[in-house]
């Protein structure tokens, strides 16, 4: 039987870490890392979201600014926004919480972010220096499986990784990141999406399966080999008569079949879910120590 990774158990180790190192500056008078978030509508799973992440903030004793701007906010107003805290040296780093309203073009957004303090990692200066391996500001997701597979000490030098699903946020910095020479890396990757053909011979010979495509149960245990390394990133609700809420979460992989036959899984909810928030702080604190940038 596999064993669990417990994203929940290491996200708390990564808080207690950044807290201890957050009480440090305090005591030398140093600079207190500062978060900033903007929000923009009412999209309650960004709500639910962002305010998680404002309570971890002062739970390990950073600084966190919330911006809630109502929906029909202009895509003008919050550039305006942006360049403030762009020009706000108080602030180390920030996100704009997605999705953003249908009339605001999002890529616009992501590129008006300085860099310097883009720490979701998702400004094309950065994604760019990831692609290079020079030091950047990863993703928060993709940085959060990089962690876990730290701290499990799961090998990946040499071994093929398959990657399912394409997208900028998840599976393609992770294709990225799995192949470059560092540890955890220095697989054999293959990123597979909705146009790949055969995708069970492919996964049938996987060591790492990193599968990112939100169809809740789509890898189950035909699709692996015994010993695979599964990292499930999709989290979909679905109704359930089984629950007291009337939903229940479930990941991209069929779990119950598929750990019957792998070395490490990682559960939904409870496995990269909570892992985000953690590089997102980890992210923050490099900011306010000017780490990538200097």
């Amino acid at each position: 039987m596999a064993t669990i990774i417990d994203g929940k158990a290491i996200s708390e180790d990564i808080q207690n870490e950044i807290a201890i190192e957050v009480q440090s500056l305090a005591e030398q008078g140093r600079k207190i890392p500062h978060l900033a978030a903007i929000l923009v509508g009412n999209d309650g799973a960004s709500e639910t979201y962002v305010g998680s992440k404002v309570k971890t903030c002062e739970k390990i004793g950073f600084l966190s600014t919330l911006i809630k701007l109502p929906a029909e906010t202009s895509e003008n107003e919050l550039l305006f926004r942006i360049k403030n805290l762009n020009e706000d040296d108080d602030i180390d780093g920030y996100i704009v919480q997605l999705p953003l309203p249908k009339h605001i073009n999002e890529q616009k957004v992501i590129e008006a972010i300085d860099p310097r303090k883009d720490v979701d990692g998702f400004h094309p200066q950065n994604v760019g220096r990831m692609a290079l391996n020079l030091p950047a500001y990863l993703p928060a997701t993709p940085y959060g499986i990089i962690q876990l597979l730290d701290r499990y000490n799961i090998v990946t030098e040499g071994k093929h990784c398959v990657v399912i699903g394409r997208s900028n946020i998840v599976g393609s910095p992770m294709s990225l990141l799995m192949a470059r020479n560092s540890n955890p890396g220095n697989c054999t990757v293959t990123l597979t999406h909705s146009k790949t053909k055969n995708l069970k011979e492919i996964t049938l010979q996987a060591d790492i399966i990193i599968v990112a495509l939100g169809k809740p149960e789509f890898l189950t245990a035909d699709m692996v080999k015994d010993g695979v390394v599964v990292i499930d990133v999709g989290i979909t609700r679905m109704p359930s008569d089984k629950t007291k809420s009337g939903y229940k979460l479930f990941g991209d992989v069929k779990y119950d079949e598929v750990a019957a036959k792998a070395s490490f899984i990682t559960p939904v909810p409870g496995g990269v879910g909570p892992m985000t928030i953690a590089s997102l702080l980890m992210n923050t604190l490099k900011a306010s120590k000017k780490e990538i940038y200097g």
